[in-house]
């Protein structure tokens, strides 16, 4: 969200190019007293909007600025979908539903071949970080209830690397971050330190399959094997998540052999983002779990004033489809070759 403030420069807005029927400036911040004919709205925006960059030469925000004709064709056939509306857009929810499916087999979940994944689709890596912090949480705070023990300081172990949405998970849900520090040479975490720093209220581990700062893997196998030998020495179920936001639709096609997925048994959510290197513009994420014993059952709603009972864990309500079908297009466009 980017917080909007009054600026020094002048409080109307000068169109040059707009059509014959805008004869006064446009305020800024307040709305216009008269409306304007629909081709004069547009050139008003249209001109202001030449001085933003060029979406195909930014190569800085980590996202997806070009998409071919057909998709685009889609996206705009679908954009006044209402994604949350599943019984008005049946066919919608089953395409999110098969793109799941496709990323949690990409991720080697346990399922069985009549098996559904458990998994959505998000705005982005960011709220699926949330949607999967959450989960952990919670399955931590049952764990201690069960226990007789309080609830009331749990904490994730990060790398000091992290995107800034883990920062803004412990903040929101008030979750200590203890963050393993980096050192000279080494700019990711390193699993045995992370371990040390892992007790009784740790909720999770996160591990980045592709840093932000230099896009290196963690070895997620180690952490996985160093957190199982700690497991069984405490008697904890500390466990780990796998932010794969730039590095899950990476890993699978150009190192298959590397085990950092839910070929792990300590692995129980995969975040990915679908903006990033699944080739789809801003705007989707997704996040899958290894079993549904992993989600737990208390932070799914359900709804039935959109029609039949309908279950549904996001942070958010009403969105777009078009995001969810262009990630659908370009699964089955490019397939796994």
């Amino acid at each position: 969200m980017v917080l909007a403030t009054n600026s020094d420069s002048e409080e109307h807005l000068h169109s040059t190019f707009a059509s014959r029927y805008v004869r006064a400036v446009v305020p800024r911040f307040t709305m216009p007293n008269n409306s304007m004919p629909k081709d004069a709205a547009y050139q008003v925006i249209s001109d202001e909007l030449m001085l933003d960059g060029n979406p195909r030469l930014n190569l800085a925000s980590f996202v997806t600025t070009w998409m071919e004709p057909e998709c685009d064709k889609l996206i705009q056939e679908s954009v006044n979908k209402n994604y949350v509306d599943m019984d008005e857009y049946p066919v919608t929810t089953e395409l999110q539903n098969r793109c799941v499916n496709m990323i949690a087999n990409l991720f080697h979940a346990p399922m069985g071949e009549e098996e559904a994944a458990i998994g959505c689709g998000t705005v982005g890596s960011s709220e699926a970080i949330m949607l999967a912090g959450l989960a952990f949480k919670r399955k931590w705070q049952q764990r201690r209830r069960a226990q007789g023990l309080p609830t009331d300081n749990p904490n994730i172990v990060t790398g000091a690397n992290v995107q800034v949405c883990w920062e803004k998970f412990a903040r929101y849900f008030e979750v200590e971050l203890k963050e393993v520090k980096l050192s000279e040479g080494y700019y990711v975490m390193d699993p045995a330190k992370a371990v040390e720093m892992v007790d009784e209220n740790t909720i999770c581990v996160a591990a980045i399959l592709g840093s932000t700062l230099t896009g290196e893997f963690e070895d997620v196998k180690l952490l996985n094997d160093l957190l199982a030998e700690k497991n069984a020495e405490t008697g904890w179920d500390v466990a780990i998540h796998v932010d794969a936001a730039s590095g899950g639709f990476i890993a699978p096609f150009l190192y298959p052999d590397l085990e950092w997925d839910f070929r792990l048994p300590w692995v129980k959510s995969i975040n990915v983002s679908g903006h990033k290197y699944g080739l789809v513009y801003a705007g989707v994420g997704w996040i899958v779990w290894r079993t549904k014993d992993d989600l737990p059952e208390d932070l799914v709603f359900h709804i039935n004033y959109l029609g039949a009972d309908q279950p549904t864990f996001t942070l958010n309500f009403s969105k777009g489809s078009s995001q969810i079908i262009a990630q659908y297009y370009q699964f089955i466009r490019l397939g796994f070759e």
